[in-house]
């Protein structure tokens, strides 16, 4: 773990801290998806469940920054390395006209149903402002927006 600076492992003790309800210094197993999330990575239900059954065997309930921090590394270097270039090209399968565009019900329904589904909340809030008039979402600047880092 030398290679994390001392500013990362700030930011990974702040986002934990967040999840320590009881002031102990540890986050409740139910929370450990939450946490791994506030620090930027998107596991999967599955690997979420996966990293609590190794805890869950040990007996533990609550664990410490000691015990999430390798499993928010082990999480994080298992990620998927996914270019803006590859999620666009995934969009473009649903590209009839081939104009960079398509249907905003299209995508809603790619979304909600297709691999980990969204809610429709967060789907509203995701293509907020790239709609155009016609129904239609620009896929090519919504992954741009959502691949860029501020």
């Amino acid at each position: 773990m030398a290679d994390i600076s001392d500013d990362q492992m700030d930011n990974y003790r702040d986002a934990f801290s967040l999840f320590d309800k009881m002031g102990d210094n540890c986050i409740a197993l139910g929370d450990l998806g939450n946490a791994v999330r506030a620090l930027g990575l998107n596991p999967t239900e599955a690997e979420v469940k996966k990293a609590r059954a190794d805890v869950e065997a040990e007996g533990i309930e609550r664990i410490p920054f000691e015990t999430f921090l390798p499993i928010f590394l082990s999480v994080q270097r298992n990620a998927p390395k996914y270019s803006a270039k590859d999620y666009i090209e995934g969009l473009r399968v649903f590209d009839k006209d081939g104009n960079g565009t398509i249907s905003s019900a299209e995508l809603r329904h790619v979304l909600t149903t297709l691999g980990e589904p969204m809610e429709d909340e967060e789907v509203d809030e995701l293509i907020s402002g790239y709609e155009d008039g016609q129904g239609c979402v620009n896929y090519e600047d919504l992954i741009r927006m959502l691949t860029t880092k501020e």
